[in-house]
């Protein structure tokens, strides 16, 4: 369907919601937006039933879906798998995320996805690993035998993705001065994550370019009066994204309210940390030897320790405006426009406006997705 036409649907435009419109799409990417009555004749049309039409739902912390956990299957097909599960929650752009493992797995991740994305698998635009570069006093569910130092060629492994984003979750701590900047200057956006560094570790950092913090709150220092710690840094600082996981579990629906509010406007992005029992009807999977089970939407081991989640994009966006009572537009923007800025994709992707490619999603009053759209396909 090269050239087709969405109308009857409340729009969300990535700022502003517009009624009787209508919006066009040609090859890919958002044409124009028009009034609903002045339509072209020639053109496919499609009834979005009163729905709300938005910008397509981006997540870069994606560990699993559809019964697929990446580190178990770091193919191609296994990256589809994950993306496909997923699209049907309003997800269409994606980093799939690697947690913790052996240097030939990763280098096989990297593969998988570089190979995605030149077959032209939707939504794929990089990938995201998470550690090993950790610090095991915060390491939640990734396993301490794995968790090492930088190896001396780790920059190269780290900037090998020749065809999208590249983002590496790290303890600032562990790192060698000047690594950071090295990565950042190479492309690769850094994130501080499973971290016991302090206050000064982190504005060390950001004056590296470190580029956010992955899932706020979980698996880092805390923020006390007299000890900012990696959370109190992150909210602190203007400059950083952060992520948050809105699924009621890793943080309090009360704390999340609070870091909103205290976060600089547009750097707060949603992520779901997600685990292959999303989209999946199994709600068992194995983790580095040990049973994962969720239930009630968590995630966690028999001893009760959160591993990973079981959110879906969408529900993270419906639980920011029911559990915090947020605006339902900053509520998509944070998990579409401000996850677009962080990886430097705002350019095509955040937003329905001429030019944009067209990523899109339709969704009813209780966010259930109906359709979506990658590049105009659906």
């Amino acid at each position: 369907m090269s050239a087709f036409a969405i109308t009857n649907a409340r729009i969300f435009d990535g700022t502003d919601f517009l009624d009787g419109k209508s919006v066009i799409v040609r090859d890919g990417n958002i044409d124009t937006i028009v009034d609903a009555a002045a339509l072209p004749a020639d053109l496919t049309v499609i009834d979005g039933n009163g729905q709300m039409l938005a910008p397509g739902l981006i997540d870069v912390q994606v560990n699993g879906g559809g019964g697929v956990l990446l580190n178990d299957q770091p193919t191609v097909d296994g990256v589809r798998a994950i993306m496909q599960a997923h699209r049907k929650y309003g997800t269409t752009a994606m980093l799939p995320t690697l947690i913790t493992d052996h240097r030939g797995k990763m280098e096989t991740a990297i593969a998988a996805v570089t190979d995605a994305i030149d077959a032209g698998v939707p939504g794929i635009v990089g990938i995201h690993l998470e550690g090993p570069y950790l610090n095991p006093e915060r390491k939640g569910v990734h396993s301490a035998d794995i968790i090492r130092p930088m190896e001396d060629d780790a920059i190269e492994l780290l900037t090998r993705l020749p065809n999208g984003r590249i983002l590496v979750t790290m303890a600032p701590e562990k790192a060698a001065k000047g690594t950071i900047k090295t990565l950042a200057d190479k492309g690769v956006l850094v994130c501080a994550g499973h971290t016991a560094g302090n206050y000064a570790h982190i504005q060390s950092a950001i004056d590296e370019g470190l580029r956010g913090f992955t899932h706020l709150f979980n698996a880092m220092s805390p923020m006390t009066h007299r000890e900012p710690g990696v959370a109190g840094a992150a909210m602190a600082d203007d400059t950083t994204w952060c992520g948050l996981i809105a699924d009621g579990y890793h943080v309090h629906p009360a704390v999340l309210k609070v870091a909103i509010r205290a976060k600089a406007t547009g750097k707060i992005m949603l992520v779901t940390d997600a685990m292959p029992t999303v989209g999946a009807d199994d709600k068992r999977f194995t983790l580095g030897g040990e049973e994962i089970i969720a239930a009630d939407g968590r995630c966690a081991l028999a001893d009760g320790t959160l591993a990973g989640s079981d959110l879906d994009m969408i529900s993270a966006v419906r639980n920011c405006v029911e559990m915090v009572g947020l605006d339902l537009g900053e509520a998509l923007r944070m998990a579409s426009l401000y996850p677009a800025e962080f990886l430097k994709l705002d350019d095509k992707m955040g937003r329905i406006a001429p030019g944009y490619q067209a990523d899109m999603i339709l969704f009813d009053d209780a966010f259930n997705v109906s359709r979506s759209w990658i590049s105009g396909e659906k």
